[in-house]
């Protein structure tokens, strides 16, 4: 396998990599890339770009972000959306017809370094801190290859992507702005998409969905209404006012007591029925969807063939201790989101509606509440059905750039649940549309 090695004066960085390696993508004429981007000394990012297969050489470029804190993107490309999938428990995967990059030239990263298949060494401890080297990884991506300058950038992301999508979105912005007046040499990134699903954004409206979910979702009763009562009660007098301090000072004290706090009196008791917490159908002991693609990943020959250098490790505990160490769970994400939406970036809040920790009546609480313009309106505008060629897939509503999806009978990986809507609803955001039913 030919490995492709680049330095780059203007970023510092090296870049390795290998081209059309045959895995996954096997769309005749589709590229694909896969290797590494040096973003600081010793830090070795992992990335996996799919072209797209219909015009990519017009085709936006959207990255793609799981969650976490401190899990890998491979989750997203080989269970939710990406050009291969492991059907009926196949060892091997096979086309996904629903793929993202259908529509959108795709690129798949893992970070903070030390998830998935980066290696290397690790100062990442919040969102704020993460928001930097993928800036820098995307500058590296358009000097390796330039013909995606200047495209629609988009940022998809799900679960703890409700602090990263926005981070992230925001940190974008004002580096372009530092570009435009000559204070940072760079290229200018074209976001113009966000899209989170079942995301961490407001972990008040989180932490009180938990049980709201948990006591009126139509799936399965968790718990009983004087259950329920006394949970609110605990969370109005001791997770709300721990939040609060957390806001209040913004020190890594503070914000870390009020995620042990809200996660002991809350997450953690309410979590310990027989259920997933990603998708409550399903029982605890069996995770869903299937994992097959770790076996995958564990092959010496698939490893070599994409240029991974480093065991895959989906969700290790070190950058997850890092993160807690400053509490960045406990921080609210709203006011840099109430930036993006105000930026005119096309905002999409969606979620499967049988995920439980990061369930859509949290998602909808946020979006409920974003401060843009259109904030009246969309708050007292009713969901309305979400259709795909007819068929009945959800409930939205949308205001100027901001949507919101409530995806029917699907977990906390929703694109693998409902590909199709999943699909419809990704290229209509890239398009700069709020979403609609077909």
């Amino acid at each position: 396998m030919k490995v492709n090695i680049f330095e780059h004066a203007d970023t510092q960085s090296r870049i390795e990599y290998v081209s059309d390696s045959g895995i996954c993508e096997t769309t005749k004429g589709v590229k694909q890339h896969s290797g590494y981007f040096s973003v600081g000394e010793g830090m070795n990012m992992w990335f996996w770009f799919f072209e797209a297969r219909k015009n990519p050489e017009k085709a936006p470029l959207v990255a793609w972000f799981n969650g976490g804190p401190g899990c890998s993107s491979m989750i997203g490309l080989f269970q939710e959306h990406g050009p291969c999938q492991f059907y009926n428990g196949a060892n091997t995967p096979t086309n996904n017809k629903y793929s993202w990059n259908e529509y959108a030239n795709m690129i798949y990263i893992d970070q903070p370094v030390g998830v998935g298949f980066s290696y290397g060494n690790n100062n990442v401890s919040s969102t704020a801190t993460a928001g930097p080297y993928v800036w820098k990884l995307i500058q590296n991506f358009y000097a390796s290859f330039p013909e995606y300058k200047s495209r629609d950038f988009g940022i998809f992301t799900e679960s703890y992507g409700g602090h990263y999508g926005p981070g992230f979105a925001q940190h974008i912005l004002s580096q372009n702005k530092a570009v435009a007046a000559g204070t940072v040499k760079g290229e200018k990134i074209n976001l113009t998409g966000l899209g989170i699903n079942n995301g961490w954004i407001n972990p008040a409206d989180n932490y009180k969905a938990l049980i709201d979910y948990a006591a009126n979702n139509t799936y399965k009763k968790l718990i009983s209404a004087q259950q329920q009562q006394s949970y609110l009660n605990t969370y109005q007098t001791r997770c709300v006012p721990a939040l609060n301090r957390c806001w209040q000072s913004g020190s890594n004290a503070d914000c870390s007591s009020a995620m042990n706090t809200c996660k002991s009196s809350i997450e953690s008791p309410l979590s310990r029925g027989n259920f997933d917490v990603y998708d409550v159908r399903q029982p605890r002991v069996d995770p869903f969807p299937p994992q097959t693609y770790l076996k995958y990943l564990a092959q010496p020959d698939i490893v070599s063939k994409i240029g991974a250098k480093s065991k895959y490790q989906e969700c290790p505990n070190g950058p997850l201790r890092k993160f807690s160490s400053t509490g960045d769970d406990s921080r609210n994400y709203l006011p840099v989101l109430n930036q993006v939406v105000n930026a005119g970036v096309q905002v999409l809040i969606w979620a499967g509606d049988t995920d439980w920790i990061c369930n859509w009546m949290g998602n909808l609480a946020t979006a409920n509440t974003v401060d843009f313009p259109g904030k009246a309106k969309f708050a007292s505008s009713p969901l309305i059905p979400y259709t795909v060629n007819g068929k009945k897939k959800g409930e939205f509503k949308a205001v100027d750039n901001l949507s919101f999806l409530n995806v029917y009978e699907a977990g906390h990986e929703a694109a693998y649940y409902q590909p199709e809507a999943s699909l419809q609803a990704f290229i209509q955001t890239m398009q700069k549309k709020a979403v609609f039913g077909t």
